[in-house]
């Protein structure tokens, strides 16, 4: 079974495209994205938005965790 909807592809292509022109911006800083990851996740959240089969995002693990020391 795709994880990927159509929905997901089409967002993710057009941000692909937008990047490579210079005009995809983005969303709460209003800067220009340069990378390509960056790019991945705006469209991807466009496709979330717009009811497309994307997975749910991953959590991050916080900092404090990682730089606790076992005793």
């Amino acid at each position: 079974m795709a994880r990927y909807g159509k929905k997901a592809s089409q967002k993710v292509k057009r941000a692909m495209h937008e990047r490579k022109r210079g005009t995809l911006r983005s969303g709460r800083s209003g800067r220009k994205v340069k990378s390509r990851k960056q790019a991945i996740a705006i469209g991807l959240s466009e496709a979330r938005r717009a009811g497309g089969k994307v997975p749910r995002r991953r959590r991050r693990k916080s900092s404090t965790t990682r730089s606790r020391k076992k005793k």
